[in-house]
């Protein structure tokens, strides 16, 4: 070890500039995840800190560990002290994506079956088995990642992603900001003044880290003077765990079980980070340090499997900015004690205490801005001409996001409803049809087609963005190709799905009123057919993207 160490010193200065940012990155990742989790789906706290925080923070803990062993090796190979290891953590969007599409929505079902606790283990269940499937499918196309590269359209993949960000992300938690907004504002106005506007604070102090620090502190000296309600929204007993890494066998129980109906949810979001761990190995090289693509990838799709079988819910990838952190002369230091302190934080408890502890208010304005920085991104990295496919990959989250919230409060009017029905048996008819008319005909009309456009809305994204983007490319073939298949996974539910759950079903076993599988599957499938033909009889107008 010493004569490796002579070789190549772990650690400079520049790692623990490099260390700071990339173990803050992650703790951010990780509050995302709980505040979304509890604080938007009503998850019990300890199953979140306790049960998901250890597992997923042992899959930054491999895949760091492993990263720096790969620089060590590449140092020693080349025989260059300036190595720099690859930065892994967390991946932000199917943090996000996990906990909003999978998590959220799977604790809601299992909500109308058990009681809350019980609940959100099976929830939690179904992500673990997500997450083992992720790694399956990322193990296998880190040898075909260059050819999805080329045949997912980038709009496509990452107009999902901004769909999810502007209305979960910014949308969702501008609430959380007015809530307690002389907390909330102040934070946010931070984060604008640095991470949007461009401000440098003294020393060069991060402004996501300034935006939660001066949250935080003004939360606790408001509860503290017990001023603008925020003593209300302090934890008075922190969930607290240490515990010993264990593989959960529930895991497994759910591989086949309900995780099988949300893996056209999470497998493009292991698509993504098999993309984006191709160009950021390539960005890599140019920046001097040659990685070979395919262990980049195989790690990540390792850890992420470890995460998964321990409790993990979110998967890892590596992560932009090697060049940034290879420019603050980090060598593989950084990553080494970040994934020590970030798996021994998850076991022992700190890491969670550290995640309660910070308010809502107080982070929600970096939930923000991650939202708006995805949608942001999402344009600035897709070809100008397909623009609009970005649009129409917009409009399925913005309809799930309205699904979600019409299904909480209509559940509720429901069982209100029910509650009166009951109580009412022997009422006027005057009193019968005003409890039957808390519901509106039209929101009950209207609903199921809300629900079927809100269920599998990332994959339904995913379409839409690709057949807009290959129509405006002229491929023709490729955009009905698609259309095809659309039919056939509406058909079957794997979106568009016609059950609250989502699941994925045998549209003929369903009741005979439900038509919407053969409508759908009908109207996609005729589209493409009628786009195949017209293109026969129709020439391109080679200005159409700019009009």
């Amino acid at each position: 070890m010493k004569r490796i160490l002579e070789k190549y010193p772990l650690f400079g200065l520049g790692d623990w500039n490099a260390f700071f940012a990339l173990f803050l990155d992650n703790i951010v990742n990780i509050v995302i995840l709980s505040t979304i989790l509890i604080g938007g789906f009503g998850f019990p706290a300890d199953i979140v800190y306790n049960r998901m925080i250890p597992g997923t923070a042992l899959g930054v803990f491999v895949g760091d560990i492993m990263y720096s062993i790969m620089a060590i090796r590449l140092a020693l190979k080349t025989g260059r002290k300036d190595i720099t290891a690859m930065p892994l953590g967390l991946d932000t969007p199917s943090t996000i994506g996990v906990a909003v599409t999978i998590l959220g929505p799977s604790f809601l079902v299992f909500q109308g079956k058990y009681d809350v606790h019980t609940a959100a283990l099976y929830a939690w269940y179904t992500g673990m088995g997500v997450m083992i499937w992720m790694s399956i499918v990322k193990a296998i196309t880190s040898f075909l990642g260059s050819s999805i590269q080329r045949i997912i359209p980038t709009a496509s993949l990452l107009g999902s992603l901004a769909g999810v960000g502007i209305v979960w992300l910014a949308a969702n938690h501008f609430i959380d900001v007015m809530n307690m907004p002389v907390v909330g504002l102040i934070s946010l106005g931070l984060v604008i003044f640095t991470l949007v506007a461009g401000y440098q604070l003294p020393s060069k102090f991060p402004g996501a880290a300034a935006g939660v620090l001066m949250g935080t502190v003004l939360f606790y000296l408001f509860a503290w003077m017990d001023i603008f309600g925020a003593r209300a929204h302090v934890i008075s007993e922190l969930s607290v765990n240490i515990s010993w890494p264990m593989v959960y066998p529930e895991a497994f129980s759910q591989f086949f079980g309900t995780s099988l109906d949300y893996l056209a949810v999470g497998v493009p979001f292991g698509l993504l980070t098999i993309i984006g761990g191709i160009n950021v190995t390539e960005g890599a090289r140019l920046a001097g340090d040659s990685y070979k693509t395919r262990d980049i990838l195989l790690t990540e799709a390792v850890a992420t499997f470890i995460a998964g079988i321990f409790g993990g819910v979110s998967q890892t990838t590596p992560y932009i900015g090697h060049s940034a952190y290879k420019k603050m002369g980090a060598r593989a230091g950084y990553t080494l004690l970040t994934g020590i302190l970030i798996g021994i934080g998850g076991y022992m408890g700190w890491l969670g205490m550290l995640v309660q502890l910070i308010p809502k208010a107080a982070v929600a304005p970096i939930l923000i801005f991650i939202g708006f920085e995805i949608m942001v991104l999402a344009y600035a990295m897709t070809p100008t001409r397909h623009a609009m496919a970005i649009n129409f990959a917009l409009l399925p989250s913005i309809l799930n996001f309205g699904y979600i919230k019409v299904k909480i409060l209509l559940e509720h009017v429901l069982r209100v409803q029910d509650q009166l029905g009951q109580m009412a048996k022997d009422s006027s008819p005057a009193m019968k049809a005003a409890i039957a008319g808390l519901i509106p005909l039209g929101v009950q009309a209207e609903y199921p087609f809300l629900e079927a456009l809100g269920q599998g809305y990332v994959l339904t994204a995913m379409v839409w963005g690709a057949v807009v983007a290959f129509l405006i490319d002229g491929r023709i073939k490729s955009s009905v190709a698609v259309l095809f298949a659309a039919g056939v996974m509406s058909f079957f539910g794997v979106i568009h799905s016609s059950t609250p759950s989502g699941e994925i079903y045998l549209p003929w076993k369903l009741t005979p009123e439900i038509t919407i599988p053969y409508d759908f599957a009908v109207a996609y499938i005729s589209l493409g057919g009628f786009i195949y033909f017209a293109s026969f009889f129709s020439q391109k107008n080679s200005h159409a993207d700019s009009v």
